[in-house]
């Protein structure tokens, strides 16, 4: 029966109470949330009425045809006497017994039982009350339509069930959050979930005994270390161990509906149990990481706490791959690099819908509420180029975030998990006290995430039994709290008691489990079986190639003229009937002519030869950034756009997508406005995918500061600490152009002091050969370390910039290149300058204005690692070179200059002298003024080519 015709068949709703109708109607032209879900559906069909004149009905016009529509409706259930028509008051109460409803499924959680503790008292909430809609007790008893509810399978209910049914549902241990969601499926479909069971979990009693296991184990491990390594960090989760329950049901449940690999992201709180209780990591490996031991082959390592784990596990519904991530203790900071790591996996699965892999991110409450990288992850939740089919969020609340936070200090929402209705997710909250429950909202969330395919929490109020760390005394400052903590005896003891009380359990076998498990501590063994030592997915990925391998600067990156003329004329080639703009016509033109041998390359042009060569041998190619599609300085033009477009769907043209047949994929993306979280997905990305040449490009170079964390704690050290490679690239244009102190940095000197044991390429290439080439080196050779690249502004389009297509074919990468003028004679050299960057052809150009034929000069395009045998050669060439001087645009305390100094000095001769000439310290990037610019530009110069250099000088 539809909603208008439930509606028609109660007669009071019509006829006489035509007024309150119409009066509800006002209401909802005004607001369409300010009435129930009923009449809203009521009243949305009427938008599409036909009036009395043939006209539709529309929202903006005068609602007198829809008064002339209830009047037919009044007339057509005429059969209804007037003496038979109840009065007004009947249909308000119905309705406002609907308010009711309304009113538990929004704020029903602010009064659900969720605090283990029950240190607060319960909010007094007037609208759950049902004297705030003028009902009585007298009403309690009266039956009233069930419409649209799913406490009961028949048409009515007396009040008194309802509200009991209500309470039950929505303001016990389980309290939703969800009637904000403007989908009314998916609203519906948590109405029916909840509302059917009336919040209350059913399990037999086996799967009663598998909870208290999983409590058991959790409590288990954490005592057990807690005895055995007094005072050791391991930040306990002694007070939330119904995660692990959660967590459980995670792999298995998701193992029964068709999901085959799992990635985790979680800070430290409750890390190691997850690892040993849920991954299968042998206790006794753990024991050996609490006593000394390390891994073999990495540089530095990591505290256990932070190392990530995979496994194989067989589930209720077959084998599981699940991943947990290396976490640093930027806590929240995992959450982007899980979810790139997922679109990779999904990306080589062809799992478009994220059916098969499935993203799960473990919170504090304190972090999830505070820190920005959380919303800028939620942002891309739902966008082409970061969805994944929607994440899992578990939040263990323990409600103190911190030690030392006081609770008034803490957030400025009411729940810590507010900010994920910024994409309407639904939020279940529930009491960690009562793991059934805690494993039934699990279970719902993950079926509403396979459902809608859409982000959904989980957050478990509990609370840590123990402080922030093990060596912490949280009563200190929070007597009050850890007074209650101190009473509690555990929710595994509640639970277990419980089990008992109920016949489920025999008296004493809750404390057998607890035995049982501390034996196997003991004896060191597995808890979690079976892990599935032999399996192997055809999906996982072969690191095999790369690992071992040795710095090499050889790798064969040439392509034949043939070849690239036959790329240039695709990546040129526009379909029939496809208008581009003016502009972007003259450079496919000039490109064309480029590919032909008829004009020189320009950067643009090297960049899309590069990626045209890769895709079609096979390399898939995806590059993001806040322009990436276009180019910050419009060079690129990876995507074309229809000038006669209707739709904004429609009318896209790639040309890299149309190299040739079988190639590999070519993803371009236009990122949403966030730095951290898109740097952060991308590094994930590229760790779970060597195959792709994967790339991040800052709109300007300066802004890679808004994501230094992704920078330092993964791409720089992440090898380091946990023997992870990865490719990622980093375009960051850099240059001094005149443009103040946001637009000419990308801070060269940061990226130079993560620069050891050969972690990462920190590279500044000068001529479109060269990008050309660094980017194929990138893919062919036969091992993956991050490449940062300071990519030019100006030299875009600079003349002096490109390269011959025979530069492309021949040629390789060249990490330091020498004086390119053939006038400049070898025994005349007095003076070497040695520079990186757009600097370079500011001083051939002034060198070619002084005369000066005793200068020359050298471009250290890879600047780490340090090409020390390449320098060397170049430099012995200048016997009678007394001076080399670095140059730079960049301030002294800034650039280049202080890393790179100590290698010229190791290279240079006895005798030659070391000498700097740049702009002098600052305390900023750039001067904001251009003529400021201009002149401090002309002075480094005229410095370095001065007859008499009078700057820092350094003898060896």
């Amino acid at each position: 029966m539809s909603s208008e015709t439930e509606l028609k068949s109660n007669s009071y709703l019509f006829g006489s109470n035509a007024p309150y109708v119409e009066e509800l109607y006002e209401s909802y032209l005004d607001n369409p949330g300010s009435v129930t879900d009923a009449w809203r559906e009521y009243f949305d069909q009427l938008q599409h009425l036909p009036a009395t004149d043939g006209r539709e009905i529309t929202r903006d016009q005068a609602h007198a045809p829809i008064i002339e529509s209830f009047a037919q409706r009044a007339r057509a259930n005429a059969f209804v006497s007037r003496a038979q028509e109840p009065d007004l008051s009947v249909a308000s109460k119905q309705v406002n017994v609907q308010s009711l409803i309304a009113a538990y499924r929004s704020l029903g959680s602010r009064v659900a039982q969720l605090d283990p503790l029950k240190r607060h008292d319960r909010p007094d909430i007037p609208e759950l009350d049902p004297s705030f809609y003028g009902l009585a007790e007298a009403d309690l008893d009266q039956v009233y339509a069930a419409t649209n509810t799913y406490f009961t399978k028949a048409d009515t209910m007396t009040m008194r069930d309802m509200l009991k049914a209500l309470r039950d549902t929505y303001c016990r241990d389980v309290g939703a959050e969800f009637m904000y969601i403007s989908d009314p499926a998916a609203k519906r479909w948590i109405q029916e979930r909840l509302e059917s069971t009336g919040g209350v979990p059913a399990y037999t009693p086996q799967e009663k005994r598998h909870i208290l296991q999983q409590l058991t184990e959790s409590e288990g491990l954490e005592r057990f270390l807690h005895t055995k390594y007094v005072g050791q960090k391991r930040f306990s989760l002694e007070g939330g161990e119904s995660f692990i329950a959660s967590m459980d049901e995670i792999v298995n449940h998701a193992g029964e509906n068709g999901v085959q690999e799992l990635v985790v992201g979680m800070a430290h709180r409750g890390r190691l149990n997850m690892l040993v209780n849920i991954m299968g990591k042998m206790p006794g490996d753990l024991f050996a990481e609490f006593e000394g031991k390390h891994a073999q082959g990495l540089t530095d390592g990591d505290v256990k706490y932070h190392n990530g784990f995979s496994s194989d596990l067989s589930t209720r519904g077959g084998p599981v791959h699940l991943s947990l991530a290396f976490n640093p203790s930027h806590l929240e900071i995992v959450n982007p690099v899980v979810e790139g790591s997922v679109r990779a996996r999904q990306d080589r699965r062809g799992d478009q819908e994220g059916r098969e892999v499935l993203p799960v991110l473990v919170h504090g409450d304190a972090a999830f509420a505070g820190q920005g990288v959380v919303m800028e992850t939620l942002n891309l939740a739902q966008t082409r180029g970061y969805g994944t089919g929607g994440t899992l969020h578990i939040v263990i609340n323990n409600q103190i975030g911190f030690t030392t936070s006081d609770p008034r200090d803490t957030r400025s929402t009411l729940y810590c998990t507010d900010v994920v209705k910024m994409i309407e997710a639904p939020v279940f909250h529930v009491n960690g006290d009562d793991p059934e429950a805690v494993v039934y909202a699990t279970r719902l969330a993950l079926d509403y995430r396979l459902q809608f395919h859409h982000d959904v929490v989980v957050d478990i109020v509990c609370y840590r039994k123990l402080g922030h760390n093990e060596q912490d005394t949280p009563s200190l400052t929070q007597p009050l709290m850890y007074k209650s903590i101190g009473k509690h005896p555990g929710t595994r003891k509640l639970y277990g008691d419980k089990l008992v009380a109920q016949g489920v359990l025999a008296e004493g076998e809750p404390d057998q489990m607890v035995k049982d498990y501390r034996q196997l501590m003991e004896d060191g063994q597995r808890t979690i079986e079976p892990v599935l030592t032999d399996f192997k997915s055809k999906y996982s990925t072969d690191w095999a190639p790369f690992l071992g391998a040795k710095w090499t600067d050889n790798a064969d990156t040439g392509v034949p003229v043939a070849e690239l003329t036959r790329i240039g004329e695709r990546i040129t080639t526009v379909p029939d009937n496809f208008t581009v703009h003016p502009l972007v016509q003259k450079l496919l033109t000039d490109r064309r002519h480029m590919a032909r041998g008829e004009q020189k390359l320009d950067w643009g042009m090297g960049e899309h030869l590069a990626f045209a060569t890769l895709v079609a041998s096979g390399y898939p190619i995806r590059i993001t950034g806040q322009d990436s599609g276009r180019g910050t300085f419009s060079h690129r033009h990876a995507v074309l756009h229809d000038q006669k477009r209707e739709r904004w769907d429609d009318g896209v043209y790639v040309p890299l997508q149309n190299v040739s047949e079988g190639q590999a994929p070519f993803t371009v993306i236009d990122s949403v406005l966030s730095e951290e979280a898109v740097l952060g997905f991308e590094y994930g990305y590229a760790s779970a995918e060597p195959n792709t040449l994967t790339i991040w490009e800052a709109q300007f170079g300066d802004f890679a500061n808004g994501a230094q964390v992704v920078i330092d704690q993964f791409i720089a050290s992440g090898e380091a600490k946990w023997g992870r490679q990865c490719g990622l690239t980093l375009m960051l244009p850099h240059g001094y152009e005149g443009q103040g102190p946001e637009h000419s940095s990308a801070r060269i000197e940061r990226f130079l002091q993560l620069c050891a044991d050969n972690n990462i390429q920190a590279v500044q290439p000068t001529n479109s050969a060269q990008i050309f080439h660094v980017l194929r080196r990138q893919m062919i050779r036969q091992f993956r370390k991050p490449l940062i690249l300071f990519t030019p502004k100006s030299l875009l389009r600079n003349k002096d910039a490109a390269s011959d297509l025979a530069d492309l074919a021949n040629g390789h990468f060249m990490p330091v290149l020498g004086e390119q003028d053939p006038s400049i004679q070898d025994a005349e050299v007095k003076r070497v300058l040695a520079c990186s960057g757009k600097v370079y052809y500011d001083l051939v150009h002034a060198r070619k204005e002084a005369g000066r034929g005793d200068v020359a000069i050298f471009r250290v395009e890879q600047l780490y690692p340090f090409a020390h045998k390449a320098f060397q050669a170049e430099l012995q060439k200048y016997a009678k070179a007394k001076e080399v001087v670095w140059v730079q645009d960049e301030p002294q305390n800034q650039g280049a200059w202080f890393y790179v100094q100590h290698h010229l000095y190791e290279n240079m001769s006895e005798g030659q002298r070391l000498g700097y000439a740049g702009r002098p310290p600052s305390a900023s990037p750039a001067v904001g003024y251009l003529a400021k610019h201009q002149e401090q530009q002309k002075a480094l110069i005229e410095a370095a080519l001065a007859a008499k250099f009078k700057g820092y000088m350094l003898t060896k």
